[in-house]
């Protein structure tokens, strides 16, 4: 290390320890732990520099505590350099800009597939739901945040970009190359199931498909349909928003969700009774795949009681995100927000749980294998991870839907 560098970092670390005990001095004791951790960082830094092996690369070493730091607060908090906050303004800033279709969080310390659009460069390439990514763009996901992830996926369409993905039953990753596409919103996908009941498949929750579900609605009461299905399996995109205003269309009172956090003030999503579209049954399919806006929907309708819901505990991704620059250039992808249910639950860390546990056909019958398996070096898949199929009879979960609505409704308690 050059004597500039050395300089340098016994100026920052002087920062450091001076700022933290000039608050303890001014008496600042709620921020007490905050200091004390910034004498830590500080001495640990001091000893890094000092007594490594060789003379390290302190800027790599910063940046790979602050990446940690991001990431040990939630999968979807994430940092990002200056170098790659100018990539992410100038990918954000295209609206041409090309992805794969990939809705991602992190399980078992690497990047997880959570949801996959159809049609999407992703599902082309065979990506389903559940399927680690090892490597993207040839950097291991090990140590990577899902805003660093997004941000190596996303560039112009037609251009690829080479990712590992650990499949089902596999342990070891297989390359693959995405070739990314400007994706559009997926459309509702209505199926009438028998001469009274509609399913409706809701792929996402783009801005715009509240309205397309009304008017959906309204076209089954016209054609005398009085039950309704509402498919959210693999719906894992779109906006908070548009999820309170689906549940609004079902929900003539009560909580819809509640948002709170440290620096944002509390809001709770009430329904109204003018906006409800359809007050016949309805029951919801939901699954791992079922996140952000699609979980609000759901636990909207199980705390309210306005239907069943079917399949398996939802992945749980509904919080809201502020990105925060600082003045080196780099930037924060910080949760600054969780969605709650209306018992005060939150959705982040507990998913929406199932009234009818129902699980899709497994090429594995041993349930409830671990997958943050500890004794291997990348994760495993051990069963068979979802596909997105078209709705018919023989789906498990639209039977049990259809059951569940020849059978007469208990009563409150």
């Amino acid at each position: 290390m050059n004597r500039a560098a050395r300089i340098g970092i016994i100026a920052i670390s002087i920062v450091i320890f001076c700022y933290a005990g000039l608050g303890h001095v001014l008496g600042r004791t709620s921020d007490d732990r905050a200091y004390k951790s910034l004498t830590v960082y500080g001495e640990v830094l001091q000893k890094i520099q000092n007594d490594y092996v060789d003379d390290p690369n302190i800027p790599l070493v910063t940046a790979g505590s602050l990446h940690g730091l991001l990431e040990s607060l939630d999968p979807q908090s994430s940092y990002l350099t200056p170098r790659e906050y100018t990539e992410y303004k100038q990918k954000m800033a295209s609206n041409a800009a090309g992805e794969t279709g990939l809705t991602m969080s992190k399980r078992a310390g690497y990047i997880v597939a959570v949801s996959v659009v159809p049609d999407s460069p992703a599902e082309k390439a065979g990506i389903h739901s559940g399927d680690f990514l090892e490597s993207v763009a040839g950097f291991t996901t090990r140590e990577m945040s899902v805003g660093q992830a997004l941000n190596l996926l996303r560039g112009l369409p037609g251009t690829s970009v080479k990712v590992g993905v650990i499949r089902s039953g596999k342990a070891e990753p297989e390359s693959v190359d995405l070739v990314r596409e400007k994706l559009t919103a997926a459309k509702l996908q209505p199926v009438k199931v028998d001469n009274d009941t509609l399913a409706i498949r809701i792929l996402s929750l783009e801005p715009g498909r509240a309205e397309e579900l009304r008017a959906r609605l309204a076209d089954g009461e016209k054609q005398g349909i009085h039950k309704i299905v509402l498919d959210l399996r693999n719906c894992g995109r779109g906006p908070a928003s548009e999820g309170i205003a689906a549940a609004r269309l079902f929900i003539a009172s009560g909580t819809i969700a509640t948002l709170r956090g440290q620096t944002v003030p509390a809001q709770t999503f009430s329904a109204d009774p003018s906006k409800v579209a359809w007050k016949g049954p309805v029951s919801i399919l939901m699954d791992g795949t079922t996140s952000g806006a699609a979980e609000i929907l759901a636990s909207a309708m199980d705390m309210n009681h306005r239907g069943n819901l079917i399949g398996e505990r939802t992945f749980g991704l509904a919080s809201e995100q502020k990105l925060i620059t600082l003045d080196d250039g780099a930037a924060l992808i910080l949760t600054v927000a969780n969605y709650y249910s209306a018992n005060g639950k939150s959705i982040l860390e507990e998913g929406v749980v199932p009234t009818e546990v129902v699980r899709a056909a497994l090429a594995d019958s041993s349930d409830g294998t671990d997958d943050d398996d500890a004794t291997t070096s990348t994760p495993q898949q051990t069963t068979t991870p979802p596909v997105i199929r078209p709705l018919s009879p023989d789906d498990p979960l639209l039977r049990k839907a259809i059951e569940l609505f020849k059978t007469p409704a208990k009563k409150a308690a």
